[in-house]
């Protein structure tokens, strides 16, 4: 039974300063639900006997069944503080913590992006045993591009005490090196508005512990204890406790020495005043020594009911353990001391969050998380709800309140102020508290928390923002780290159930922020996901919740890229069809790094031409004068590919800029080869002339012209196929190794370095392995090593296929025929002759 009514954190929805908006995030597997199965049982909502099994979070059926997280989870929490720990800027004792529990698993990673955009701190969980790991460094870059300030949980202590059996120094150093990897990757990445947020023990933002048997600590808690024993002031003890500090026990007092003066060695501060106690725990539980552990458990002041008196080994080592350092209050302090409330965090985060001017009203609004100022909410994700194919807009009120009833303006990614284009002005009709599975209504809700509405959610495609304000620029879209590059065919077994395929995947569409469903030319419904599990839980959600029809499915396909390796051959040519206007270019590749930097954003077409053009010339090499006339870029105007104009002294020729341009993005978005898009191609153009009457020179002549003379260029270029590659992270013991090398060079792959973890069996093993050979390698890895080797795929990179995608009999070849023949094309490229011109 919940400890708290709605109409106790509706009260503190208004004290702004008593409001921390947290993600839990870590690597697959790793104890985020586990973990936050502690806080939801210290709010009453779960039995304690069940944290740590019942995995509230995980609402679905099938994050049950596969043990992992789907989709992030939201939960609203109320605690009461003890007026001593109340930090000072605190306006009440009441606390309401908006949790969000997100997935480890790299697929779902575009889960954890939506789930950052709304809160303003992250508790970071790391395995003890395992250290960070690949997704552990991504979901950090990912929050520290949000200015997401972090906290650290060193989860899974248990299994360090009992499976590693670790010394208590080997235990420290243990830890000290998992603590510095993260200080790593958190340095990695400054931001000079969010400050310093390396995570220290000594100053209290690392916890350590174990979720699943439900207890855990921060230094302060230890530093409260023996406070009052020693008669030392806590900020001082907690410095001791952490660290080269060693306590001399004959002389009474600390050193930063390890050997004393006649060479005896010390123990240090954290192995004898924090670890030894529980490790003499652990020992004497373990070893069932009852007349012992009965005689500190009087001196920890922590008292058996009833029943727990006969408990024995584990069981008992649980309870015991959870009365004398529950996990709950170590993270709650944790929390509410280091994490900032919405008031202050705002005040950083509002120049990443706004389009528009950061003085106008809306601005200010989020900057001061003004509840009477102008609306502004950004909707992250959309949340199924009982009703089949109705979803709960889930999202946060960065400034101003949000009413039942309220009628907003509904603003999509697309939306420019001044303009009607992606614009909705709909009511609101329900606003309601996410609470795991259920929803709690309220009446209205002021900024700095998150919040459920209902009724809109056929307005807003994944995400939005709304405003009730009519000059207000969106909140900027959210950037994933995956891109969806494995995809699948789906159609009805049944073909009168088509209209219902049709709406089942629009529905599919918004209840994932990273899927992608749309239909090719040749009439076929593709899915685009992430990887395979990704992909996987797509297709069950499809034919189960959203279209409720039996459903037929390709194998998996792979997107591929087409490009261009070297600078065309001979000039292309191309005369219009009235044979008046003549295109002369050629193709050149990229330099390196240079498509990279247009996909990353870091170069991109609103840029200003000037220093666009400076950083061309000095970066990668370009010619000032080429820098300062690039036309456009594509596919879709933002695309890695470049149309250079290099003519002199051309007349009308930018009234045919245009037509030029729309011919481009189509080129760029079928390319010659297999109607694929075009990446990393630079198109010159050479020379133009043009017919003198306007009449003749029309977009119908132009635009056939221009894409054919581009065709005739990549043919001549030596043309080739990029293939997606994924970055695979294998930890796996030693002797397993064998199996994984088998594997991946069966598979294409290969590895590029190899470490072991110091201080355990794992090793580390990084590899390439191209997308296309992906599919079933999870299983094929497990059933070569027994089961022991634990693979992370996520995409990094397009790799250029060597062989002639021209040449019959070569890998390329065989390529492009089968996804020529899958789109309905003829299975052949077509020739030269039929895009280049004779004079």
């Amino acid at each position: 039974m919940p400890n708290f009514t709605v109409s106790q954190m509706r009260e503190v929805m208004d004290h702004k300063f008593n409001i921390r908006n947290l993600s839990v995030i870590a690597h697959v597997d790793h104890g985020k639900s586990t973990l936050t199965d502690s806080l939801i049982s210290k709010a009453g909502i779960i039995a304690a006997s069940k944290a740590g099994e019942a995995r509230y979070t995980d609402t679905r059926q099938d994050e049950q069944d596969r043990c992992i997280t789907i989709k992030s989870t939201g939960v609203s929490l109320f605690y009461n503080m003890d007026d001593d720990k109340v930090p000072e800027d605190a306006t009440s004792n009441g606390f309401l913590i908006n949790l969000i529990d997100s997935p480890g698993h790299v697929d779902f990673s575009s889960e954890v992006t939506a789930a950052l955009r709304v809160t303003d701190g992250g508790l970071v969980v790391v395995d003890c045993v395992e250290g960070v790991c690949v997704q552990t460094e991504t979901v950090l870059r990912q929050a520290l591009g949000e200015r997401i300030k972090p906290v650290l949980m060193v989860n899974k202590m248990d299994r360090a005490l009992l499976e590693l059996q670790l010394e208590p120094e080997d235990a420290y150093q243990s830890f000290n090196r998992t603590i510095e990897s993260v200080n790593v990757v958190i340095a990695t990445y400054p931001d000079e508005l969010l400050g310093d947020v390396q995570v220290y023990p000594e100053k209290g933002t690392v916890a350590f512990g174990s979720g699943l048997h439900g207890w855990g600590f921060t230094l302060t808690r230890f530093a409260n204890m023996y406070a009052s024993k020693f008669g030392v002031a806590k900020d001082k003890l907690m410095k001791r406790l952490w660290g080269d500090n060693f306590y001399n026990a004959k002389a009474g007092k600390w050193t930063r020495k390890q050997f004393n003066a006649k060479g005896k060695k010390l123990t240090r501060g954290f192995c004898q005043f924090v670890l030894a106690p529980i490790y003499q725990l652990f020992d004497n539980i373990m070893k069932e020594k009852k007349n012992r552990y009965m005689a500190m458990l009087g001196k920890l002041k922590v008292t058996l009911e009833g029943d727990e008196k006969d408990l024995m080994g584990k069981p008992l080592l649980k309870t015991v353990m959870r009365k004398f350092l529950p996990a709950a209050e170590a993270l709650l302090e944790m929390i509410v001391l280091h994490l900032p409330s919405p008031a202050t965090a705002q005040k950083y985060r509002v120049n990443n969050l706004y389009e528009g001017p950061l003085d106008d009203v809306c601005a200010e609004g989020i900057r001061n998380c003004d509840p009477n100022g102008p609306l502004m909410l950004y909707i992250s994700k959309m949340v199924p709800t009982n009703d089949k194919g109705r979803f709960y807009a889930f999202g946060r009120v960065f400034s101003g309140t949000v009413r039942t009833g309220q009628k907003v303006r509904i603003m999509g990614p697309n939306y420019v102020p001044g303009k009607k284009d992606d614009l909705f002005i709909k009511n609101i009709q329900r606003t309601v508290l996410m609470m795991g599975r259920n929803t709690e209504a309220i009446e209205d809700c002021p900024c700095g928390n998150t919040i459920a509405l209902v009724g809109i959610d056929q307005y807003i495609a994944k995400s939005g923002t709304i405003s009730d304000h009519e000059e207000a620029h969106t909140l900027k879209v959210m950037k994933f780290s995956v891109s969806p590059v494995v995809r699948v065919a789906v159609e009805a077994k049944n073909p009168s159930d088509l209209p219902k395929l049709v709406e089942g995947l629009k529905r599919l569409s918004k209840s994932d922020p990273c899927v992608k469903c749309y239909t090719e030319e040749s009439g076929e419904h593709i899915v685009a996901g992430a990887g395979e599990l990704h992909l996987e839980i797509c297709l069950k959600d499809l034919e189960e919740e959203y279209c409720g029809i039996p459903l037929r499915k390709t194998d998996p396909v792979v997107s591929y890229r087409e490009t261009v390796s070297a600078e065309s051959d001979r000039t292309c040519l191309s005369k219009s069809p009235n044979k008046h206007n003549r295109l002369f270019l050629r193709a050149e590749p990229f330099e390196e790094g240079l498509a990279e930097a247009i996909e990353s954003g870091d170069i991109t077409a609103r840029d200003d031409i000037k220093p666009r053009a400076r950083k061309l010339v000095d970066e990668y090499g370009w010619d000032l004068t080429d820098g300062r006339k690039i036309w456009c870029f594509g596919p879709d105007e933002t695309g890695p590919n470049m149309l250079v104009d290099q003519t002199k002294g051309v007349q009308y020729l930018n009234e045919i800029k245009d037509s030029c341009t729309s011919a481009f993005q189509w080129a760029c978005r079928d390319g010659v080869l297999c109607n694929e898009n075009l990446r990393a191609c630079r198109f010159n153009i050479l020379d133009v002339t043009l017919h003198a009457d306007a009449i003749h020179r029309g977009g119908g002549q132009i635009i056939p012209t221009m894409r054919n003379v581009l065709y005739a260029c990549q043919l001549t270029a030596k043309p080739r196929i990029m293939e997606p590659v994924y970055l695979v992270e294998i930890q796996c013991p030693e002797h397993a190794m064998g199996g994984i090398y088998g594997v991946l060079n069966r598979r294409r792959g290969h590895v590029f370095a190899e470490e072991q973890r110091p201080g355990t069996p794992l090793y580390n093993i990084k590899a390439y392995l191209p997308v296309m050979e992906s599919f079933g390698f999870t299983a094929d890895l497990r059933s070569n090593t027994s089961g022991q080797a634990f693979p992370q795929c996520v995409f990094d990179h397009w790799q250029t296929m060597n062989s002639d995608p021209l040449e019959e009999g070569s890998k390329s070849f065989e390529i492009v025929k089968t996804t020529r023949i899958r789109k309905g094309l003829n299975p052949n490229v077509p020739p030269l002759d039929k895009f280049f011109d004779r004079l």
